[in-house]
């Protein structure tokens, strides 16, 4: 019995090609002290045998629910991944849930991982979205990937009910995954990585893209989020004495300029952009933000 036992909670995890290691993912989750009510496992067009083994675990759980969907001929970046979530998100059979979460297929988490990610939820009722601290195994030493800390890694992000419904779910767009996080902020909500909470991310974060790729998809995402071009310049100086050196950088500046040369629509609110660049500068003139 444990003290979250009466949190009812779901997730959905989207996978292409993660045969690799989508079996010890499963196996994370089936080991935790709190499980699911419901876990979707949205197969998008693999390849590669991941559909047989996550098949495989559908029948010998009845919690886990396995939609396949067909295969679109290439990895969309940035929106790919929310177009599979929301497949999921529809064929949910739980109405009564209080949480949701979007977890990756190649990580990796402790058994009372969720239990004490519940755990935080309760102390704090303003706390909206939260997770762990996405953590890489290098040279056998478990090493945290930085973030600021009001953003939660996409790889396990989990929603209070309440805030999912304020945010109004993902936006399907690059950027969600701190489009949600900023909006959640300005509606006063609470957004934090819990960093005594490890967990173990098999392949760096856009690393299924290659540097150069992931990085230009994060620098449009970037400019669809409403980023301020002053912020940008200074993140992309950063960028360049940090792996993947010089590339990151450059990756980024030019996802964000093509984004804005070619007009990419950004985020349809005003209200959230305004509030993103005013955070950053605030952020820039050391005054209190949520960019620390």
């Amino acid at each position: 019995m444990t003290q979250n036992e009466d949190i009812q909670y779901v997730v959905i995890t989207p996978v292409r090609d993660e045969a690799q290691h989508i079996a010890e993912t499963i196996t994370s989750i089936v080991n935790q002290t709190v499980k699911p009510v419901q876990w979707v496992i949205v197969d998008d067009g693999s390849m590669d045998g991941t559909s047989d083994i996550i098949d495989k675990y559908a029948v010998e759980y009845s919690w886990i629910t396995v939609l396949h969907r067909s295969d679109r001929g290439r990895r969309e970046n940035g929106t790919g991944v929310i177009e599979a979530f929301y497949s999921g998100y529809e064929s949910l059979r739980v109405a009564e849930w209080d949480f949701i979460v979007e977890l990756d297929g190649d990580v990796g988490a402790s058994t009372a991982y969720f239990e004490s990610c519940f755990r935080e939820f309760k102390k704090d009722r303003r706390l909206g979205i939260g997770g762990g601290v996405i953590c890489h195994l290098e040279n056998g030493m478990l090493n945290v990937e930085d973030c600021p800390r009001f953003h939660v890694r996409g790889a396990t992000k989990i929603y209070r009910r309440a805030c999912w419904n304020a945010i109004g779910g993902l936006s399907k767009a690059p950027g969600w995954d701190t489009i949600d996080e900023v909006k959640a902020n300005m509606l006063g909500w609470k957004t934090r990585s819990f960093q005594h909470l490890k967990i173990l991310h098999r392949r760096r974060t856009g690393a299924a893209d290659g540097a150069w790729r992931n990085s230009v998809k994060d620098g449009r995402a970037d400019y669809v989020s409403g980023y301020h071009p002053v912020f940008m310049f200074l993140k992309c100086v950063k960028r360049l004495v940090q792996k993947p050196l010089v590339v990151g950088s450059l990756g980024l500046l030019y996802g964000f300029i093509s984004a804005y040369v070619n007009q990419t629509p950004q985020v349809d609110d005003q209200s959230l952009i305004h509030y993103v660049r005013r955070q950053q500068l605030r952020r820039l003139l050391f005054l209190d933000s949520i960019w620390k």
